[in-house]
């Protein structure tokens, strides 16, 4: 008997299915690892899991009994403890209170410092060869390297003893020798009955620590495979699916003249970044995400730590150390929040149009003329097809595809030389995608040099010339015309060269009318 089951799990946000029906089975003592593209569900069914997702629908199965899990507490008393890439760590306690945190050890209703520090430092002891001779339990956590404070949120997993441990992109941040010790723990857990859910970018570790894998697509189970019996190129054929390639666009081509020239950039996750965007063209940025895309946005924007390396536009070095330098520079960022990044959200309508592009229309000596701005803007409204009650709302009337487009006229208003989107489709509904879709081409034909991260390798396939396929911040490859299609923008993101073909049987498609 499984000692998990999971069936019938959906998850909608707005209009986006996370998941649709999906399903999932554990058995003790096995590593089973949770495969799919970027957007197939793999984070919401182990948030699910963990309590800090609530599905619209699930039944999940424990030890044989219907068992609901409505919260982080629920799955902790059952056993079940979760790891994520970003830590949940706080800065400014030490190693030793972060690790108890929440289950200090008690007696007769006291916190037992005893008690605490025993389990403590034998947890410690099992992570020293990875975090080093200098961390104990008084070691401050602000003072640790993103590699050593990853290894204390798997610590913190590891003390409460969990009988199901969740390894959602825990190992990221984590060097070669810092991921054999993890997995070293891995086996001892497993040996002693600990079933372990592991999620990673890097498919060597997969292939290497897990037993089975389920492989979800666009928020359904469409294939549970043993990973020793299962070559790679079958698994990327598994996790694509018979997708149609979407028609490419017709946009007039971009031309040889280079509009924005980088080379050797290097910032906070990214790494020695050459890159030729040339007038007209549209460059995605692929790969699975987390890889370096949004920072390498950031980095261009001055939206991040001074990077190194050089900047030229139309032939002309530029110094981007603040947003402002890069605006001026003719940088437009549509960032990938723009609840937090990219709208005033308790202001106008207005008020968000004109914020960046106000300079360009001060009248000298006079100030502002409110007939012009409001002249400005119903322009951008109109061109842009932006739904709206009166420029004096709120933005936050708005529908989410609504406010996207906000987001990105505020920045037309600036007639920008390089436009860079970071997932500029993410949370919207089709139509206010297809519209984005139009800007994004319209802004091609009118000779702006654009870059598009996209976590949807369909949409890079659309609308993009070329691709650059990023893993672990640094380039992996570069894929042109015919050859962005979603088989090889995974293989490229995972690794993966031409290998043995193979046979999965996917499972059959639900009753509603399966995968999309």
């Amino acid at each position: 008997m499984s000692l998990l089951t999971m069936t019938g799990v959906s998850k909608r946000y707005g209009g986006v299915r996370a998941l649709d029906g999906a399903s999932f089975e554990l058995e003790a003592g096995e590593v089973h690892g949770l495969l799919g593209p970027n957007g197939s569900g793999k984070s919401t069914l182990n948030k699910v899991l963990a309590g800090t997702v609530n599905p619209d629908a699930a039944t999940i199965v424990l030890d044989g009994r219907p068992v609901e899990i409505r919260g982080p507490r629920d799955a902790a008393a059952r056993g079940i403890a979760a790891v994520y890439q970003q830590l949940s760590l706080v800065d400014s306690m030490t190693v030793g209170q972060n690790l108890v945190l929440g289950v200090e050890p008690s007696r007769a209703g006291f916190v037992s410092n005893r008690a605490s520090a025993a389990e403590i430092d034998a947890v410690l002891e099992r992570m020293r060869r990875g975090l080093g001779p200098g961390v104990t339990a008084g070691t401050e956590v602000s003072g640790l390297s993103p590699g050593q404070q990853q290894l204390v949120e798997i610590a913190k997993a590891v003390l409460r003893k969990p009988r199901i441990l969740i390894l959602d992109e825990a190992t990221a941040s984590l060097h070669r020798d810092q991921v054999n010790l993890v997995f070293e723990i891995v086996r001892e857990l497993t040996a002693a009955g600990t079933c372990v859910v592991f999620t990673s970018h890097r498919l060597e570790e997969v292939r290497t620590i897990c037993d089975r894998a389920t492989i979800l697509r666009t928020g359904r189970t469409v294939a549970t495979v043993t990973v020793a019996e299962t070559t790679e190129s079958e698994l990327v054929r598994v996790m694509v699916g018979d997708v149609a390639q979407p028609e490419r666009r017709t946009a007039t081509p971009s031309t040889d003249e280079v509009v924005l020239r980088v080379r050797n950039l290097s910032a906070p996750g990214v790494h020695g970044i050459d890159l030729d965007v040339h007038r007209g063209e549209i460059l995605g940025l692929g790969g699975l995400q987390g890889q370096g895309q949004s920072e390498l946005l950031l980095a261009l924007f001055g939206a991040t730590a001074t990077p190194s390396g050089e900047i030229d536009v139309n032939g002309r070095r530029v110094t981007n150390s603040s947003v402002v330098r890069a605006t001026g520079n003719g940088f437009a960022l549509v960032p990938g929040d723009r609840g937090s990044q990219g709208l005033f959200m308790q202001r106008s309508i207005q008020e968000n149009l004109s914020i960046v592009s106000l300079r360009r229309r001060l009248l000298a000596a006079l100030g502002i003329s409110m007939r012009k701005e409001r002249t400005v803007a119903e322009d951008a409204v109109q061109r842009l097809r932006i739904k709206i009650g009166g420029l004096d709302d709120p933005v936050t009337t708005l529908s989410g595809g609504n406010a996207q487009k906000i987001v990105i006229a505020k920045w037309l208003l600036n007639e920008p030389a390089v436009v860079l989107l970071d997932d500029p489709t993410k949370g919207v509904d089709i139509s206010a995608k297809a519209e984005i879709y139009s800007i994004i081409r319209e802004l091609s034909s009118a000779g702006v040099a654009v870059i598009l991260n996209s976590s949807d390798d369909v949409e890079l396939a659309e609308l993009c010339d070329r691709v650059v396929v990023l893993y672990e911040g640094r380039v992996r490859t570069h894929l042109v015309g015919d050859e962005i299609t979603s088989e090889n923008l995974v293989s490229a993101a995972l690794l993966i060269g031409e290998g043995d073909q193979g046979t999965v049987e996917e499972q059959p498609a639900a009753a509603d009318g399966g995968a999309r």
